[in-house]
């Protein structure tokens, strides 16, 4: 296998917007059959697409630990006992410590590898409705500044800084972009497209949409999005009015109230801990 190709990997990995963790043999002790610097990538559907560990005992063990490293998004190192099936299962049964793995196969040794998760960076999708508009500009600012991808979505934008990507052929319903799982999505259509660009929204899994709109606004939106078929649990999932309450007037205000809410959503966990 060509040492490029694991650059390759990576590189197509992080351009399609994948979670994924690389494997890596840093010691091992005894007999094993893989060795310092082996390599396997393992992806969020738990395949080995470049690279491996050696042996498909290491490497199915190894998902396990590569899948909760994707989730916890921590590194880990662990030790791979590579075992004869008597010894594994005791080990498997007296081991308390998670970074220990008891693995049946006749090596005899022990590898210690190291996990590390790689995770995409989260996109801010701006959906505007043209001309100048200053929350738009404000949060394209503030989504820069908090290491979000800043994507907009806007047929003729005024914007003073440069997102890190602009489309302009986009279609009312959005149909022509591929959403992610984990965008962030804000609406700014001012009534211009709303219901076309809502009802696409519906359709994709995306993990907040929130819309910069009045409360009256919303009502009628919601209301045609309702005898359009739109699903309740996606309506009661937008969050709008949109931004948390901290009393915003200015646009740049609104524009924190919104990020400041966006970020309450991307670390979940956190905003309950300080509630409890």
């Amino acid at each position: 296998m060509k040492s490029t190709d694991f650059a390759k990997t990576i590189s197509r990995l992080t351009g399609e917007g994948r979670k994924f963790a690389v494997a890596t043999v840093v010691r091992i002790h005894g007999s094993s059959l893989g060795k310092p610097g082996f390599k396997a990538v393992v992806t969020d559907d738990e395949r080995v697409v470049f690279g491996s560990l050696g042996g498909v005992c290491p490497e199915s063990a190894i998902i396990e630990t590569a899948s909760k490293a994707m989730s916890t998004g921590q590194p880990r190192t662990v030790k791979v006992y590579l075992e004869e099936t008597g010894q594994a299962l005791a080990g498997m049964a007296k081991s308390q410590d998670e970074d220990e793995i008891h693995v049946e196969t006749f090596c005899g040794g022990m590898m210690e590898v190291y996990v590390e998760p790689f995770l995409p960076t989260d996109r801010l999708i701006l959906v505007g409705q043209g001309g100048k508009d200053d929350v738009e500009d404000a949060l394209l600012i503030l989504g820069k500044t908090l290491d979000f991808d800043v994507v907009v979505l806007d047929r003729t934008p005024v914007l003073s800084a440069e997102p890190d990507l602009l489309v302009k052929d986009i279609k009312e319903d959005l149909s022509n972009f591929e959403f992610r799982e984990g965008d962030f999505v804000v609406v700014l259509t001012k009534g211009a497209y709303d219901i076309p660009a809502l009802e696409g929204l519906s359709r994709a899994n995306v993990k907040y949409v929130g819309m910069l709109a009045s409360r009256n606004r919303i009502k009628e939106d919601f209301n045609l999005l309702r005898q359009k078929g739109v699903p309740e649990s996606f309506l009661e999932s937008v969050h709008s009015p949109i931004g948390l309450n901290i009393n915003a007037i200015t646009p740049t205000e609104i524009a924190v109230s919104i990020m400041a809410e966006i970020i309450s959503c991307r670390h979940p966990a956190r905003a309950k801990e300080k509630k409890s």
